[in-house]
């Protein structure tokens, strides 16, 4: 059995040969785990006193050579992808104010968010607001159709145009997604955010908004710029507006009552797992 713990790579092209210096090591010295530092970054930002580094976990292989499917020199490749560990580097000037934004959203959680949320469960069957999540989903159609065109995605543009048309007539005004149940056509969750980051738009740095939570300049940026493609945006009067998406958000929130304090019961330190977490999925979200 060879466990790898944590590695960090400065050089993708000379994985290969590292890796085998660290394995005749480990034959050598009878199975030792080893940890090697580098210093390589996805997001390179100018040094500041303030720039924080969180890094994303390395895959844990306590599985077999063979079982791993790395039994021949072929199968390197694949073993770059488990052993390069992505690196991130999260700038956070903003630290004061972001802990105190985060302590505040999460009194929010506990004493507002939450007991209303359990509210609305208790009050509203599950097929209703799986129904209410179709429709705002289709409501918002145009923010998903056109950053797939931004970003290139013809087939994803196809498939928001196709998925609004059907799920807006056989679906009953969205309230169904036949789309997807019938015709397997799967939503693409693409935003502005993710459009200037594929247009090569760095995160900038960290920020913690008032119950919209963890964000960074860029998708701050973004989410400002979907609002014009969202057809809320638009009811009049302002207020009427602002129950919708208050609306939409309790039904969302529904859904996921408990995750927060499973995540934040994990953390050793949340304000610091909420950064990271938020980075990793964002990361993952431009990449896909």
């Amino acid at each position: 059995m060879l466990s790898l713990g944590w590695y960090r790579v400065s050089n993708k092209h000379n994985i290969k040969a590292k890796f085998l210096a660290v394995l005749v090591f480990f034959v050598a010295a009878g199975g030792c785990a080893v940890q090697k530092q580098g210093a390589s970054s996805n997001y390179p930002v100018d040094g500041s006193a303030n720039k924080q580094e969180d890094v994303l976990v390395g895959q844990d292989s306590s599985e077999s050579d063979e079982e791993a499917g790395l039994s021949d020199d072929g199968d390197f490749d694949l073993f770059e992808d488990e052993l390069v560990e992505q690196k991130v580097e999260i700038w956070d000037p903003l630290e004061p104010w972001n802990r105190m934004m985060y302590h505040v959203n999460d009194g929010l959680y506990f004493w507002l968010l939450k007991p209303v949320g359990q509210g609305y469960k208790a009050v509203v069957p599950r097929p209703a607001r799986v129904g209410i999540g179709n429709f705002f989903a289709n409501l918002t159609t145009p923010i998903r159709f056109f950053n797939c065109l931004l970003q290139g995605k013809g087939e994803g543009a196809r498939t928001e145009l196709s998925r609004f048309v059907v799920n807006t007539t056989a679906g009953v005004l969205g309230f169904g997604d036949p789309a997807r149940d019938r015709l397997g056509l799967e939503p693409y969750e693409e935003d502005l955010g993710q459009s200037l980051a594929v247009h090569g738009v760095g995160n900038g740095f960290y920020i913690v908004w008032p119950l919209l939570g963890p964000s960074t300049l860029r998708d701050s940026f973004g989410l400002v710029g979907d609002q014009f493609l969202n057809p809320t945006h638009y009811v009049e009067p302002r207020e009427t507006s602002v129950a919708i998406s208050a609306a939409k958000f309790t039904n969302e929130s529904s859904f996921h009552i408990g995750e927060y304090e499973s995540f934040k019961s994990a953390a050793l330190e949340p304000y610091v797992a909420m950064r990271r977490a938020y980075i990793q999925y964002r990361d993952k979200q431009i990449k896909q």
